[in-house]
């Protein structure tokens, strides 16, 4: 006659057989989900990057025999003054488009989360709806309020008494910089409002109502109590912005195509440019360029960890 034990004894081995099977099936299950995904990461993002590497040492057209030229790129890259103009152009889009996107998106989630309007809803909608749309329609639909003879600006600017003169706003040095901002600004502003709706509805109303009471207004509890709540999320929007206006070239590639005169040239476009323009390619000059890119997104990432570290607030 078995014991207890000793039948308890018999059975160890056959849970301990089921548990690694059991691990085994879940390992395999992993690798099978993660698979699709990663074989493409590997083929199109790691390996084109790894290959830009050594195109950057280079001199090649995509079509002779590539030649080695060691830094001789760099160097080029060093005294191309069209580099440091397009530079200049992403820094000055880095310095704007986050911070108008940020702040006009942060003062509309807190009014729709904090105020009671009717047709809150509608307002998201109303809000999202740029997102929806691609950046060619964008940068199209802005190209056409900035349009001298037809375009919606001069007509708003002459019905308040300002006549332009169908004034062609991306056709001058001196405006067309500028007029590229409010497309990236509109395009992007959608999107965040509705993340930060999100944010702000986790926070307690209890929050907000003892600030009530203590008689704080508006502008305090947004300071005081939302902001410092929020600030993680508002962080990591701050970074997808500043990455994305210093590789992002699509708005300026339709709008102005880096003119007139370079005065709207990005990094990203001047790069495209040269690789792919139909008067010139140098994929070898162009992806050194890239990884002087990628070191100031790098540089960029760093800074803003720096700067606005990831502190979280628990309530």
């Amino acid at each position: 006659m078995h014991s207890p034990k000793a039948a308890s004894t018999d059975h160890y081995p056959v849970r301990q057989g089921r548990l690694q099977k059991a691990r085994i099936q879940k390992r395999l299950f992993l690798l099978v989900a993660i698979a699709p995904a990663f074989g493409g990461y590997l083929l199109f993002t790691l390996y084109p990057n790894l290959l830009s590497v050594y195109y950057a040492f280079l001199n090649w057209d995509g079509m002779t025999k590539p030649v080695y030229v060691g830094f001789d790129n760099f160097v080029t890259m060093v005294h191309d003054r069209n580099v440091w103009n397009a530079l200049l152009h992403n820094l000055i889009y880095m310095a704007t488009v986050p911070f108008f996107v940020v702040a006009i998106s942060l003062l509309l989630a807190y009014l729709l989360t904090n105020k009671t309007y009717r047709g809150t809803s509608f307002f998201k909608v109303l809000f999202f709806f740029p997102n929806v749309l691609s950046t060619v329609v964008i940068a199209l639909l802005w190209a056409f309020i900035y349009d001298g003879s037809f375009g919606i600006l001069n007509a708003i600017l002459r019905m308040i008494g300002i006549d332009t003169g169908g004034f062609y706003w991306l056709g001058e040095t001196n405006t067309a910089l500028w007029a590229v901002i409010p497309p990236y600004v509109w395009g992007g502003v959608g999107l965040y409002v509705i993340i930060f709706v999100n944010a702000m509805t986790t926070i307690p109303r209890s929050f907000y109502e003892s600030a009530i009471i203590d008689g704080a207004g508006h502008a305090t509890r947004f300071v005081r109590i939302t902001l410092p709540l929020i600030l993680p999320i508002v962080r990591v929007g701050v970074l997808f912005l500043v990455l994305g206006t210093l590789k992002g070239f699509e708005h300026v590639l339709i709008l102005t195509n880096g003119g007139p005169a370079g005065s709207t040239e990005v990094i990203g476009l001047y790069m495209f440019s040269l690789a792919f323009g139909n008067d010139y390619h140098n994929y070898g000059y162009a992806s050194a360029i890239g990884m002087l890119l990628f070191v100031i997104l790098v540089l960029a990432k760093l800074v803003m960890d720096k700067t606005m570290p990831n502190r979280s607030v628990e309530y």
